[in-house]
């Protein structure tokens, strides 16, 4: 795998983590989606991981709040 790639998804992740940290969202299992490294996806894929159901609701209205702006 080329380094730009292995750069761009953490650097992917890391900026979603601050965007929702703004939003006061935390998604504690969030990062690089380890096997999508090896698998034959045209670039490697940022894992969302699983959360609580106070956080999903939280993300559910930030996200309809952005929606209408």
């Amino acid at each position: 795998m080329h380094s730009h790639l292995h750069e761009e998804v953490h650097d992917c992740a890391e900026l979603l983590r601050g965007a929702l940290r703004d939003n006061g969202i935390t998604l504690p299992s969030l990062g690089v989606d380890l096997p999508s490294f090896a698998g034959t996806y045209a670039t490697p894929l940022v894992a969302l991981g699983n959360c609580n159901t106070a956080t999903a609701r939280k993300l559910a209205e930030v996200l309809r709040k952005a929606a209408t702006r």
